[in-house]
Parts: C-alpha cells; sequence; structure tokens
C-alpha cells in the first residue's frame, strides 16, 4: 500500500513513517520544509512532497494514488489550536474524499466523559476525530492516553517533573486514573489500522496493560529510574491554570503545550473498550513499568553517540530522534571544548590513548587527587585502579575511576565513570585530521544527572570545569605538539599544569 505521512517531523509521525517501510509499504511524507527529512536515516526511502495542508496543489500531489492517510499533525503550542486543526482537518477530509483515499487514519486524545466540561485539547482532539469520520472515507480514530517514550510532550512532563522533585504539593488530578501505553504498542495500532475491511469506520480506545494514577505513575517512574520514592502532598488549590504554570517552572516543556496538557490531566483517561487489539490481534500491550524502562534505556548499556544508549536490544520507537524537540529526551549536560594542534593526529592520539594511571590527565594534578580519595570514602573506586598498559587502552578494561568503553584506533577514546556519582557520566577525546597536515583535539565531558540531587551535582562542579578541563585540554594539545614521537611526558602530570 502507498501511505501517506502527515506531520513526519513529529513525535510519531516520524517513528511511524520507518516502521510502514519496514512492513512492506510505500510512504510518502507531506512537509512543510523536506529538508528537516533529510537527515533522517529513512530519507532515501520515502517520496517527500514539500507544502502543507493548506496549499491546495501540495495536497492534491500528496494525496494521489494513497491508499491510507495518516492524520499526524496538531496546533498545540497555538493559542488559535481549536480553529487550526479544525480548518486543517476539514481540508485533509475533502481532499482525501476527492482522490479517492481507502482510509484515514488518525491519532486522537482519550474521549472525557460527556457529563464533564473538556478541556480545549480534549474538545479539540473529539472534533478533529468527527470531522474525519463524516469524510465520507472510511477513518479508523484512535484515542490515546499518556504515551510514553522519550520525546512524548505527556512523559517528558512526568519525566522532570518525578525527577527534580524528590517532594512536591501536587494539584488534585493527580490522583485521576490514566491507562498510560508504550509508543511501540501506539506505533503497531496505527500500522495495524491501514489494514482494517473497508466497512469499519469508527472511533477505538487504546491503552496499556495498567491503569494507575497520575501520582502511580510519578512513584512508579522513580522507582524504574533508581529513584527515592517521592513525597506527594495533593492539595485542591492549584487550579489546572496555576498547574500548568508550576509545570513550566519546573520542567522546560513550554507552557503553551503544558498548559493544555495539564488542562486535559482533569479528566480520566481510560479505555471503555479493547476492540481494535481484538480486531488486530498480536502481542498484549506493554506495561507501564516495561515502558518506562524502554524509555529511559534501562535494559541497555550507555552508549554517548546514540544518545547514550547503544543498538544492542534497544526500541528505537522509545528513543529520542534529532527532530524531537530540544526540550525532550531528559536532561543532558556536556561540556565541550576543541583545540587546533599543529602536530599529526597520529602524534595527538598517542597522548590522548596514554592519559591516566602514572600518566596523569593533565591537568590539576591534586584537584584529581582530591576527587580520587572523596570517591574511595563514599565507597568507590577512587584513582587506585590505574591502567594495565603503559602505552595501550583495550575497550572494556578499567583505567582509574573509568571505564573504557570505545576506541576507535586513532581517532577516539570514549570513557565510562565508574566513580559515585547521582547520574552517569562520559569523557570522550577525539582526534581529528586537518587538510594541512595537523589535527584538532576534540573533548567532550557528558553528565545524565538522576534525581534533583544529579542537578546539584553538576551545578556544584560547574565552576571547576573551566579550570580542570580547559586545563585538560590545552596540556594535552600542547604535549602533542612538543612530543618527538616518543612516548610523552605528560604536561602538569605532577605539578599544578592547569
Amino acid at each position: 500500500m502507498l501511505c501517506l505521512v502527515t506531520g513526519a517531523t513529529g513525535y510519531i509521525g516520524g517513528r511511524l513513517a520507518p516502521r510502514l517501510l519496514d512492513a512492506g509499504h510505500d510512504v510518502r511524507c507531506l512537509s512543510r520544509s523536506a529538508g528537516r527529512l533529510r537527515d533522517v536515516p529513512w530519507s532515501g526511502r520515502v517520496e517527500v512532497v514539500e507544502g502543507d495542508l493548506f496549499d491546495p496543489d501540495a495536497l492534491r500531489r500528496a494525496m494521489a494514488g494513497v491508499d491510507v492517510a495518516y492524520f499526524l499533525i496538531h496546533s498545540l503550542g497555538r493559542p488559535d489550536f481549536e480553529a487550526r486543526d479544525r480548518e486543517a482537518a476539514t481540508v485533509f477530509a475533502a481532499a482525501a474524499r476527492d482522490a479517492g483515499v481507502g482510509r484515514i487514519v488518525y491519532l486522537g486524545g482519550p474521549e472525557p466523559d460527556p457529563d464533564d466540561k473538556p478541556s480545549a485539547h480534549l474538545r479539540s482532539r473529539a472534533e478533529v476525530g468527527r470531522i474525519l469520520l463524516d469524510s465520507g472515507v472510511p477513518t479508523a480514530v484512535l484515542r490515546a492516553p499518556v504515551i510514553i517514550g522519550s520525546g512524548s510532550a505527556s512523559f517528558e512532563m512526568l519525566r522532570y517533573l518525578t525527577e527534580r522533585l524528590p517532594a512536591m504539593v501536587t494539584p488534585r488530578w493527580v490522583s485521576n486514573r490514566i491507562q498510560p501505553i508504550a509508543v511501540r504498542d501506539v506505533l503497531r495500532y496505527l500500522i495495524g489500522a491501514a489494514t482494517l475491511r473497508p466497512e469499519v469506520s469508527r472511533g477505538f480506545d487504546i491503552g496499556g496493560a495498567d491503569v494507575l494514577t497520575y501520582a502511580e505513575m510519578m512513584q512508579r517512574y522513580a522507582r524504574v529510574a533508581g529513584l527515592p520514592r517521592r513525597i506527594i502532598v495533593p492539595v485542591r488549590l492549584l487550579s489546572p491554570w496555576l498547574s500548568a504554570h508550576w509545570v513550566g517552572l519546573i520542567t522546560p516543556v513550554p507552557n503553551s503545550i503544558a498548559r493544555p496538557l495539564v488542562g486535559s490531566l482533569i479528566h480520566e483517561a481510560v479505555a471503555h473498550e479493547n476492540d481494535l487489539a481484538e480486531l488486530l490481534g498480536g502481542p498484549a500491550p506493554l506495561g507501564f513499568d516495561e515502558s518506562v524502562r524502554l524509555a529511559l534505556g534501562k535494559i541497555r548499556d550507555a552508549d554517548v553517540e546514540t544518545r547514550w544508549t547503544s543498538a544492542a536490544g534497544r526500541d528505537a520507537a522509545a528513543e529520542p530522534l534529532p527532530s524531537d524537540p530540544d526540550w525532550s529526551g531528559g536532561s543532558i549536560y556536556v561540556d565541550e571544548r576543541s583545540r587546533p594542534v599543529s602536530a599529526p593526529p597520529e602524534r595527538l592520539w598517542r597522548v590522548i590513548e596514554g592519559v591516566g594511571g602514572e600518566n596523569g590527565w593533565y591537568s590539576f594534578p591534586l584537584a584529581w587527587s582530591v576527587r580520587g580519595w572523596l570517591d574511595r570514602l563514599a565507597g568507590g573506586v577512587g584513582l587506585r585502579r590505574g591502567r594495565r598498559d603503559r602505552d595501550r587502552l583495550r575497550v572494556g578494561e578499567a583505567l582509574d575511576w573509568w571505564r573504557v568503553e570505545e576506541i576507535e584506533p586513532g581517532e577516539l577514546l570514549r570513557l565510562r565513570a565508574e566513580m559515585r556519582v547521582p547520574g552517569r557520566a562520559w569523557l570522550e577525546m577525539r582526534a581529528e585530521a586537518t587538510p594541512e597536515g595537523g589535527s584538532v583535539y576534540r573533548q567532550r565531558a557528558i553528565f545524565l544527572p538522576r534525581g534533583l540531587a544529579g542537578h546539584l551535582y553538576w551545578a556544584s562542579v560547574l565552576p571547576f570545569h573551566g579550570i580542570v578541563f580547559n586545563g585538560m585540554a590545552r596540556n594535552i594539545t600542547r604535549t602533542a605538539e612538543t612530543s618527538d614521537g616518543e612516548r610523552p611526558v605528560p604536561a602538569g602530570a605532577s605539578g599544578g599544569g592547569a
């Protein structure tokens, strides 16, 4: 089948397109900027039509010959999102009908109890679903509650609130029941909905294996993330409006997005039927804890290059994508430095591979020693392990309080910290050749905080980074430039040198 995916640069669309391809379908994407899809790994496998839903020519080209059209866009974050989405759905429905599209698939939100006054967000989602169902084209409207996956705005709110607040006074909606669903299950249902019989045109509730209150979700998130149990005190004073500003203050999720999402949490979001799962068959949906583990990368080892998660056993659906907003994916602190080196990359590499142990760390030896002793007092390994070989390193071996995680000979050394810190840390050093015969030294220190203690730890050591890491970069490059091709003597290894 030929599938049209709108919103291919969005959270769901960017994950759906490659899975449709893997399922054997042809995929066409409608995007306002084709350049935003240029760097995704599946860009060469899809057809891209540049334009938006309000461009009649682009929409006509996008719909031509399409079997299934996915409506995955919304204007959340704009003050006029209700009117904008109403117009977009109306135009999309008419174009699909005129082009003879076989099916429309839409991902919406849960429908609140008719006796409740629905939030603007849920009211808009329901209205869009009705417009598409009235199009005359067979339509499947999937009603999803909180989606669990890195990059989902609802999940990011949960993540940041739980990680940053060991104790919190919360609004009363934290006692409302929710049936969260893993993003991988949402994608599976979206792909399966394309195969429904033509006479099936209706809405479907979808949800995960667990029904929890929001407070229970925060506690179970904390447990999976290895955080202490949170102290949660619900009060009646925090209105949805105040709650949204509170979320905006604590989390990096923009207030324009947090406000309608928080407004929706005043309604319970529990599936009233399981018809789509029964029609499609397949595995049971994941439970909350496993969904969070996938989103956090808890079932994988760390790897800095893929947002610090490795390919082994990964669930890419739950991981961040380059097209996700900057505030998604959790907090990541980076100290990044680079310096030009007149020496060739081979000589710079010898310095990089020689760090640690008796060779030293090229900057402020006293600070390294004190940090090592503090780590030992806290029950860590400190600096006492040294290194096995004075000149060579191997993947997996210990190096002082680091573990060698990755080596690309002549180019990259990546170390994973095994010191006692409230989070996970890496140090990465690179040697890059330049056309002039010299090289560039690149250095990154990366820290993924765990809980409020992790953020406070990074803030406490930040004033010393300019001394330690800047001195390290300067002395490594200086040593590479002044060595004569033999094993270099570290600058500052046994003195000041910072």
